[in-house]
């Protein structure tokens, strides 16, 4: 299939956001998404962003019945291991289902790896769900381990009133 990979732009996050709900809906929790399409370009196209984005597109002549041609998306930022220095994260990496194993996904995920080594990164950090089989299985096949696994480490998160109350300290 014919497809390309490219860096977001600011024109781009109209379609992340549609995608972000799509994946948000897949994973089952779209009612948590709270990020408009103004955040994206906020966030994402200002003098300091808070992360950066890459873009799957198909031609014209392969774009979806709903006239999509932005298929799937990479988004990461740059974060760093107090053991292994420079390390990138990527947020999210979705493909729209009717575009789904045809090398989309893979070309995404190579693509941040590149712009993490270019950077000097040592490791690729991101979550998955526990359920979500298929995402697991892929990941693992391009070498990826599972760290809850192997190291015991859990994603922990503190958000609303109790990220406010802990500032407060």
């Amino acid at each position: 299939m014919d497809f390309s990979i490219r860096a977001a732009n600011l024109d781009d996050c109209k379609d992340i956001a549609r995608m972000i709900m799509e994946l948000a809906e897949y994973e089952k929790v779209s009612d948590h998404v709270k990020v408009t399409q103004k955040d994206l370009e906020q966030d994402g196209f200002s003098k300091n962003p808070f992360f950066h984005g890459i873009i799957a597109e198909v031609p014209e002549q392969h774009k979806t019945k709903e006239g999509h041609t932005k298929i799937g998306y990479a988004l990461y930022f740059y974060s760093y291991s107090s053991w292994s220095g420079r390390a990138i994260y990527m947020e999210d990496l979705y493909v729209m289902p009717e575009f789904r194993g045809k090398g989309v996904g893979k070309a995404l995920m190579s693509k941040v790896a590149q712009l993490g080594l270019a950077a000097g990164s040592h490791q690729l950090n991101f979550t998955v769900l526990d359920w979500n089989k298929p995402s697991v299985d892929f990941y693992l096949s391009q070498g990826c381990f599972d760290i809850t696994t192997t190291m015991g480490y859990h994603c922990m998160r503190c958000e609303g009133e109790a990220l406010k109350h802990l500032a407060q300290l």
